[in-house]
C-alpha cells in the first residue's frame, strides 16, 4: 500500500496500548495512532477518518486525526470555536491563560491550537480577548 504524509484515510479503532491505540488503515495495514494526541475519547471498532503523520523506517505508519499541516489545522480550530461561541451566546470562558484540560475537555483540542486559532480568529477581527474568556464580535 502507498501512503503519502497527510494523506487522508479510514481507520477501524483496534487495541489500546502502553502509547495509543493500533488502528487498521484502510482495511490493510496496521498503525498507530498516539494517545497524547487524542482530544476526544475513542473506543475499539470505532470507524474515523485519520490522516498519515509519519511513515517510520520500520514500514510502520503513525496516523493522527487531525489534518496534517500548519493551515488546514488552524482552520478547523477556528471553525470549532466559531461554532462554540455561536452555540453559547457568543462567549465562551476560555482564554490564553485557560488549562490545557478546560481547553481540552471544552473544545476537543490542545491548547497549542486553541491559542493558534484565536490568534487567527482576532486578526481577523472575529473574536475580542477578554481578561475572562474570548467573544464574538457581532458582525
Amino acid at each position: 500500500m502507498n501512503l503519502e504524509i497527510g494523506e487522508r484515510v479510514n481507520l477501524i479503532v483496534g487495541q489500546i496500548s502502553p502509547l495509543g491505540f493500533t488502528v487498521l488503515i484502510n482495511q490493510e495495514l496496521e498503525g498507530l495512532l498516539y494517545k497524547n494526541e487524542l482530544y476526544q475519547k475513542i473506543e475499539e471498532g470505532q470507524r474515523l477518518v485519520g490522516y498519515v503523520k509519519k511513515i517510520r523506517d520500520d514500514g510502520k505508519v503513525d496516523v493522527t486525526l487531525n489534518p496534517v499541516g500548519f493551515k488546514s489545522a488552524v482552520v478547523k480550530s477556528e471553525i470549532k470555536i466559531l461554532q462554540a461561541l455561536k452555540n453559547n451566546e457568543g462567549f465562551i470562558a476560555l482564554h490564553d491563560k485557560s488549562s490545557p484540560e478546560d481547553i481540552k475537555y471544552t473544545l476537543e483540542m490542545s491548547k497549542k491550537a486553541f491559542k493558534k486559532a484565536i490568534g487567527g480568529l482576532y486578526k481577523q477581527k472575529l473574536i475580542t480577548i477578554e481578561k475572562d474568556g474570548i467573544r464574538l464580535v457581532n458582525v
